[in-house]
């Protein structure tokens, strides 16, 4: 009986080793490849011809951003350029702050149906009246950088597939040591590691705001849903049917971050609980689809998505540390597989300094990384909240006022 409990045990810590080695080194793999790649990426081909773009914007109740993010788009767009404001559900000014910058502008109502997707799929049925050769999807609460529209529009142009330009966050002037934590852990998701997949020649996640398709692609794919990180799921859905976005490191479009708790908690929510369960339910068909059609893109797609949001990876590395030293010690089985958990958050840890070091030294201060734990205990709510109920709600994001 003893050594029946014993094989048990030891078979749950080979398990628990290798659900905590394979994030862990996906993610050191990604980080060493940005660290070497970087400067390395080919900039995007000058546009040619005169291919016809489109610039989609979904708004809800956008009237305290949207002028600011029309005045960093609107110089970087041509005469022959479409500028489209979809202001869906809205109950303030965005319609005509948009209008008077110059954009078409579309109002939705439909209160039943209510998220990004809903519009976006609303603004890409008046466009499919007279397509364009490319659109460009750019929300309506971020700064689009110089040459950003240019980069994204020429790549996806010139390879035929979705784009996703650089999307960061910015710290206010003067960032609390949770701000700079949890900029820089958006800037390893939505930098670090897709710049390691470009260098090893592999496909990205969309990460949201800053996307350029070819309109051919868009066909493929189903936009009209609620679904609450409707951008990454549309990244997976043009990935299996054969459009693999592509990251483009040299485009770059901000966002700011909240200020109050109350409205970074909301939104980390609902990229976090879509992140989870988009790794559920996505990783197993991506395996199979990679592997039954022989194409390395969704395997390394797959992969990425093992990795969850760090702090809550190096929760899991703890909590699995300790549960493997306790159960190796107390019923005597191989240390092997504890061995292997520790050699994981070795690399673990590696990956992060080599992301700080390689990528975020000017935004937080090596001293301000021991504020790491504190921002994970602020998370803790967060995931106990995915466990009891997850986020399945679209739900705006409060504007600092």
């Amino acid at each position: 009986m003893v050594e029946s409990v014993a094989v048990i045990v030891e078979v749950a810590e080979i398990v628990l080793a290798a659900a905590l080695v394979l994030p862990c080194a996906v993610l050191l793999v990604e980080v060493l490849m940005a660290v070497l790649g970087q400067g390395r990426t080919k900039q995007s081909q000058a546009l040619r011809g005169q291919a016809q773009r489109a610039i989609l914007m979904p708004a809800h109740n956008e009237e305290a951003v949207i002028q600011a993010t029309l005045a960093t788009l609107t110089p970087q767009l041509t005469p022959a350029d479409r500028l489209l404001v979809v202001a869906d559900n809205c109950t303030d000014a965005t319609a005509e702050i948009a209008r008077q910058a110059g954009a078409t502008v579309l109002e939705r109502h439909n209160e039943q149906q209510r998220g990004k997707g809903y519009a976006l799929d609303f603004g890409l049925r008046h466009l499919s009246a007279d397509a364009p050769d490319v659109v460009v999807m750019v929300d309506a609460d971020c700064q689009v950088k110089p040459g950003a529209i240019d980069a994204i529009s020429n790549l996806s142009l010139s390879t035929h597939r979705p784009v996703q330009a650089t999307y960061l966050l910015e710290q206010s002037p003067q960032p609390s040591p949770k701000e700079m934590v949890s900029t820089f852990a958006f800037k390893v998701k939505n930098l670090v590691r897709p710049l390691g997949l470009r260098v090893l020649g592999q496909p990205c996640l969309l990460t949201g705001t800053g996307m350029a398709f070819p309109w051919a692609t868009l066909k493929d794919v189903d936009l009209a849903s609620g679904n609450i990180v409707e951008d990454m799921k549309l990244g997976l859905d043009l990935a299996i049917a054969g459009h693999a976005p592509l990251m483009c490191p040299q485009a770059l479009v901000t966002g700011a971050q909240p200020q109050q708790d109350a409205t970074a908690m909301t939104q980390r929510t609902r990229w976090e609980h879509g992140h989870l369960q988009t790794l559920i339910t996505c990783v197993p068909p991506l395996l199979w689809q990679g592997l039954k059609q022989g194409r390395l893109g969704l395997i390394a797609l797959a992969l990425d998505l093992c990795v969850p949001p760090l702090s809550l990876l190096v929760m899991l590395w703890v909590t699995g540390a300790a549960l493997a030293t306790v159960l190796t010690l107390g019923f005597g089985t191989t240390w092997l597989p504890a061995m292997a958990i520790y050699g994981a958050g070795l690399g673990l840890f590696l990956a992060i300094g080599l992301a700080w070091a390689g990528f975020a030294r000017q935004d937080i201060p090596m001293g301000k990384l021991l504020s790491i734990p504190l921002y994970i205990l602020w998370k803790i709510p967060l995931y106990f909240k995915f466990l009891s109920g997850p986020e399945s709600q679209w739900i705006r994001t409060e504007r600092d006022s």
